[in-house]
């Protein structure tokens, strides 16, 4: 507490405010550092994340044709999330101004003011460097430079130019998010070849379905924000026949890799099963224009990666019998 004086004129008591060696610092409470963790743990898009890793390790369990060591495994999935959560923080960073404009995006931290834009620049920039470092030091260098390529294409040639420009922006955009197939079979070879090449191609012709039939439901918020996604600017009849050409490829390529990656019958069946009901979904969302069909589309697309690429590993279990 502050000394008392008096006041030589009024003689009353004055506060004097308290010495130095009085006072403390001032610190966060608990909950606002929580609320400051989980808001940039927010700017990487953890759901993101969790669906590419789906995707990395089973790939890395048909390159290795058995499970490869835990260690490994630990190692790829910890460069892949800061890589990619890196990336995200990024396009955030980019976004903000347009992230406000939409309902589905108007809660994001750098929307919300919860995290100041350069802090989020910084942030990303550090969790891309972290990533390099950690890929090259316990992985290999192959898969660091794959990881922060997909970055460098998600940031350079999806969020600054094709996203705001052109109805081909998740297509050719949607290449970044096909590389973790990449870093997961270089991890365990360090080289590639055509099996994860082929399996690049069935991330990247399955992103186009997965991400439209998601715009369909958010179509306003595209239109208000300007930005040329396909749903926005055509259709949805338009839509839903670009989204049943692309499941039909994709369908393919996943038939096609069970060849490629020399693949057992658990795989196999399970490409042709799950291709066919993702066909059907995407047929559904042509028959009826509507938003309830093309969200069912997209809960499903996430089901059929998931399933897909789990066959995978049942598959290579079954066979090899680790």
């Amino acid at each position: 507490m502050g000394l008392t004086r008096l006041s030589p004129r009024s003689r009353t008591r004055v506060a004097e405010p308290p010495t130095s060696s009085g006072t403390s610092p001032v610190r966060p409470s608990p909950r606002r550092r929580s609320r400051a963790v989980r808001a940039y743990i927010a700017l990487t898009k953890p759901r993101i994340i969790e669906l590419l890793l789906v995707t990395t390790v089973p790939t890395m369990v048909v390159a290795d044709r058995g499970i490869p060591s835990v260690w490994l495994m630990v190692a790829t999935v910890i460069g892949g999330t800061l890589a990619a959560g890196g990336a995200n923080a990024i396009n955030m960073y980019v976004d903000r101004d347009i992230d406000r404009l939409m309902e589905r995006t108007k809660n994001r931290p750098l929307v919300t003011g919860e995290v100041a834009p350069g802090r989020a620049l910084v942030f990303a920039i550090v969790l891309e460097a972290l990533a390099f470092a950690w890929l090259w030091g316990f992985v290999n260098l192959l898969s660091a430079v794959l990881a922060v390529s997909a970055t460098a294409f998600y940031v350079f040639v999806y969020t600054l130019w094709l996203k705001r420009t052109s109805t081909r922006n998740i297509i050719i955009g949607g290449a970044a998010g096909a590389v973790p197939v990449l870093v997961g079979w270089s991890a365990v070879t360090n080289s590639l070849g055509w099996a994860p090449l082929v399996l690049f191609g069935l991330i990247f012709y399955w992103t186009p379905p997965h991400f439209w039939a998601l715009a369909i439901r958010y179509r306003d918020d595209y239109q208000a924000a300007n930005v040329p996604m396909l749903p926005a600017v055509a259709s949805t009849r338009t839509t839903a026949v670009r989204i049943i050409g692309y499941t039909v490829v994709l369908w393919g390529l996943s038939v096609l890799f069970s060849a490629v990656g020399e693949m057992g019958l658990v795989y196999t069946v399970s490409a042709i099963v799950l291709g066919a009901v993702f066909l059907l979904f995407a047929v559904q969302v042509l028959r009826t224009q509507a938003i309830a069909s093309a969200m069912r589309l997209f809960s499903y697309s996430i089901t059929y990666i998931t399933l897909l690429f789990g066959a995978m590993v049942v598959d290579q279990v079954v066979r090899t019998g680790v």
